[in-house]
């Protein structure tokens, strides 16, 4: 069975190599034992309470019970750009107009931002290439919304989510090698990781302070933008389907698209509702597939599967039980997977 569990220290290892699969553009995932070592003690310290509202964030991963192998892991941080500002492009529109000559045009502009400074963001979500099946993917990414559903009051009321844009094998970004690199004269992927072990402040002092046209980049710069990697598009389908949005904000770096969407509007947040566990059933499966979570903060955990369930109870094995760290008569707090099923 797959399971979804906060990190533990000894898991740095494991987080290790899944770093070394991710490629060019993973920020928030370098291979670095410093920088993810620190993140892991700052993650631990905001489940003990002990973290300051710009240092808080939760890292999950997901482990096969089974193995006790981790192939992957997902991440809430809590308030961006409190301590390290946030950066963006605002992708907007300047319009030249002349009544004399009859002339009007539509000009697309990018805008350094700081906008999304104080909401939640959804980050670091990577899946072991060898376990992209069974529904792993929705796992890894919605059980991060059933987390929150959970606990609403420690999180804002918007949420983000940054995504990888386009960039080829060699690890080149069209739309660096249109921009970035005039006024940074360092490689994509140098850039990348700079700010993925959070030195950022080059951002600041090297990027424009003043928007410029979208016209002026090439046009395989200008075709990138707010598009992510085909390795992407899975995970943009999951948010998109849980109500996030692209409203023109992009990465400053490759241009991938920045999704966002108020918190209280996420169908998890919504639809979610509490069951009590009644233990000891049999292997008698409901009608859909649910995404299932203990209400315990510090110790989270949550499941796919089919569990029989009505309008008070669902009906869990002995395993199911064991691995979701529930009792008899406890809550689990439960959705269905997919929006077509929503009927609880």
């Amino acid at each position: 069975m797959m399971l979804i569990r906060p990190i533990k220290r000894q898991d740095k290892q494991a987080l290790l190599q899944l770093a070394a699969k991710t490629g060019t553009g993973f920020t928030s995932l370098p291979q670095n034992e410093r920088h993810l070592t620190a993140r892991i003690e700052r993650i631990l310290a905001t489940w003990e309470g002990e973290a300051a509202l710009s240092d808080q964030g939760y890292l999950f991963v997901l482990e096969d019970s089974a193995t006790q192998k981790v192939v992957g892991i997902s991440a809430i941080e809590v308030s961006i750009g409190l301590n390290d500002p946030c950066y963006d492009f605002h992708v907007g529109t300047q319009v030249h107009a002349s009544k004399e000559l009859g002339i009007y045009r539509q000009m697309k502009k990018l805008s350094l931002s700081n906008d999304h400074t104080g909401h939640s963001e959804l980050c670091t979500l990577f899946l072991d290439p060898e376990y992209r099946k069974n529904k792993n993917g929705q796992l890894l990414s919605k059980s991060r919304l059933l987390f929150i559903a959970g606990f609403k009051d420690k999180f804002s009321d918007r949420i983000i989510s940054e995504l990888r844009g386009v960039h080829d094998q060699q690890g080149e970004s069209p739309f660096w090698e249109s921009l970035g690199r005039h006024f940074f004269a360092i490689d994509f992927t140098e850039a990348d990781y700079l700010t993925g072990i959070g030195k950022k402040s080059f951002i600041a002092e090297l990027m424009p302070k003043h928007a410029f046209y979208v016209d002026f980049l090439t046009e395989a710069a200008q075709n990138v933008i707010a598009e992510v990697l085909p390795s992407t598009l899975p995970a943009r389908e999951i948010l998109e389907s849980e109500g996030m949005r692209y409203e023109g904000y992009v990465d400053i770096f490759d241009a991938g698209p920045m999704l966002e969407a108020y918190t209280k509007d996420l169908r998890i947040v919504k639809k979610s509702r509490l069951r009590q566990v009644k233990v000891g059933a049999t292997e008698l499966l409901g009608e859909q597939a649910l995404l299932i979570s203990n209400d315990q903060y510090q110790d989270f955990r949550a499941i796919l599967g089919s569990p029989l369930i009505d309008r008070s109870n669902i009906y869990l094995t002995q395993e199911q039980a064991q691995v979701l760290s529930v009792l008899d008569g406890e809550k689990l707090r439960i959705v269905p997977l997919f929006e077509k099923e929503n009927n609880l």
